[in-house]
């Protein structure tokens, strides 16, 4: 496909002759829509922190948002896709509107159950990860509150006390680099990113429900939750039902690293509740459903493939052996601790 940059008159031109609009945003105000085109708004994953009218309540979230313009926006969308019942119910009170949900699970997380080892290693050697590493991705969420933006770890401290076994892949709203940190905060497709990483590291980011998908370990920091509800407001206290490990300081972030506990049997059975609730469309036929309805017509959508008969895509660490990290048996240096 070609790239277009918006403004240019063939970014104007392709929206214009386009039958077909997709996007996870909107579009300019000054787009008209045309006698049969079709708008699918995908959305940005499901969502945690408030959205759409509901901001209304929250000004330091919603900052310059004109909301007469956003419903004027949702009077164009003829779809939206829902990648599950929470998200249907969300997004229908906070758009209201005329558009038709299509639960068909998100085509944006395809990938993560087609792709295969070799696609894993592949990505993973791209992005510099050595060997028998694990890989963690680190991925916070933004923080309307704050003017500045600076991840809340010290992950060159964590690495160090968790040894040359973890490696950490930076999403972060400010580059941040270091010895075994890998800036990927410029990375354009962050499926890839999932797709190399063997644990997901978020606080309230979206993309732990994409990544719950693929049936690896998550871990929550959750040590300004109390800031982030005040000021955000969210939609379910991730506390109470986590995608996995919850850690309120870095210190437990570190000892739910080093214990094994990000692997542990705990952590997988929350995942799997997190799985059920928030990932049952997400089949890896998701597109295919879009494009027979939207496109072709059918009404009635491809069957869904249960959880318990999905394939996604393996992590390239085993965790077993890498589970635990022998700890120093003396005092921890002064730098260490905190």
């Amino acid at each position: 496909p070609r790239r277009l940059t918006p403004g240019t008159a063939a970014y104007w031109s392709a929206l214009a002759r386009s039958r077909y609009l997709v996007t996870d945003a909107g579009f300019e105000g000054m787009l008209r829509k045309r006698a049969g085109q079709v708008f699918v708004q995908t959305h940005q994953g499901t969502p945690l922190g408030h959205a759409g009218l509901d901001l209304l309540e929250r000004p330091a979230a919603a900052r310059d948002t004109d909301f007469a313009e956003l419903m004027r926006c949702v009077d164009r969308w003829d779809h939206v896709l829902s990648g599950n019942r929470h998200a249907t119910l969300t997004w229908e009170r906070v758009h209201p509107g005329r558009y038709t949900t299509l639960e068909y699970g998100l085509p944006r997380n395809d990938v993560l159950q087609r792709a295969t080892a070799d696609d894993v290693a592949r990505l993973r050697a791209s992005l510099g990860v050595p060997e028998g590493a694990v890989a963690v991705l680190y991925a916070p969420a933004h923080r309307d509150h704050v003017r500045t933006q600076r991840p809340l770890l010290d992950l060159e401290r964590v690495l160090r006390r968790l040894g040359p076994r973890f490696v950490v892949l930076a999403r972060t709203p400010v580059p941040v680099r270091g010895t075994r940190i890998v800036d990927v905060s410029g990375h354009p497709d962050p499926a890839a990113l999932c797709l190399a990483a063997d644990v997901l590291l978020t606080d309230y980011a979206p993309v732990m429900f994409d990544y719950a998908g693929l049936d690896r370990p998550i871990v929550l920091h959750t040590e300004d939750w109390a800031a982030y509800e005040a000021a955000r407001g969210v939609y379910l206290d991730l506390r109470a039902f986590p995608p996995g490990a919850v850690a309120r300081s870095e210190d437990e972030l570190i000892d739910v690293f080093a214990t094994g506990r990000w692997c542990g049997p705990r952590a997988a059975r929350l995942r799997a509740a997190f799985r059920e609730r928030f990932c049952p469309w997400d089949d890896g036929r998701a597109a295919e459903r879009v494009v027979r309805r939207v496109v072709l017509g059918e009404t009635q959508p491809a069957p869904v493939v249960p959880l318990a008969d999905r394939s996604p895509a393996p992590a390239a660490c085993p965790r077993s052996p890498l589970a635990t990290v022998p700890q120093p048996s003396g005092p921890l240096p002064v730098t260490e601790s905190r």
